[in-house]
């Protein structure tokens, strides 16, 4: 398959995870989504990672976004590896984690990279949209935990952006000043932004976070 791109509809699949079994599709109903690959199961900065997810989880759910990990080892290892990761992290996994031992979804998804390795998943991140479409795709190396402050962050500017004509500048944060997209003309930004607007350059036109 093809290298999955920004705006493609995320593949459906069937799974059989740690909470049962689930169509990805139906399973996302209209909620946003963060699919996330980890190499293998009891590998140590995936650990630190599921752990750190499952203590973010109110953060997701405020959100409306729903999280899932997948790791091609089998269910039976997952909930081995789930005891370690409570006990270590000082948590309660209660997200699903996927068993692909066909390693099916990895393909589908193109989370194996021969260059990374033969049969382990490279450590993958997909943001989805409730309409189903891919909105952010990551790929770290294994020696680099994933920041979820910042997934957070992504999420945040991406469902600002989905409804409002505006983006968000560097280190944007979530209330902070945002970007008056280009496709606005001055002329409309006084009905669009009863906030205000402070123009820098033609080009560049701030404005206050419009949905706070």
């Amino acid at each position: 398959m093809s290298t999955l791109r920004l705006g493609d509809i995320a593949p459906d699949f069937h799974a059989e995870t740690t909470e049962g079994p689930i169509n990805f599709h139906e399973w996302l109903g209209d909620s946003w989504g963060v699919l996330f690959s980890h190499p293998s199961d009891f590998t140590p900065v995936c650990t630190t990672e599921l752990g750190t997810v499952a203590n973010y989880l109110p953060e997701f759910t405020k959100r409306n976004t729903k999280v899932i990990a997948l790791s091609v080892d089998g269910l039976e290892s997952h909930k081995e590896w789930i005891k370690d990761i409570n006990e270590t992290q000082n948590t309660i996994v209660n997200f699903p984690i996927i068993a692909d031992e066909d390693k099916k979804i990895a393909t589908l998804y193109d989370m194996l990279h021969p260059n990374a390795s033969d049969k382990f998943t490279v450590r993958s991140v997909f943001v989805i949209g409730a309409d189903k479409k891919i909105k952010l795709t990551l790929t770290y190396p294994a020696s680099t935990g994933r920041n979820f402050d910042e997934l957070l962050r992504v999420i945040d500017s991406l469902q600002l952006t989905a409804n409002y004509s505006v983006a968000t500048p560097a280190n944007w944060k979530d209330g902070d000043d945002v970007v008056i997209t280009p496709a606005v003309p001055d002329s409309d930004i006084p009905a669009k932004f009863p906030k205000g607007h402070t123009p820098i350059k033609p080009y560049l036109r701030m404005t206050p976070q419009p949905n706070k």
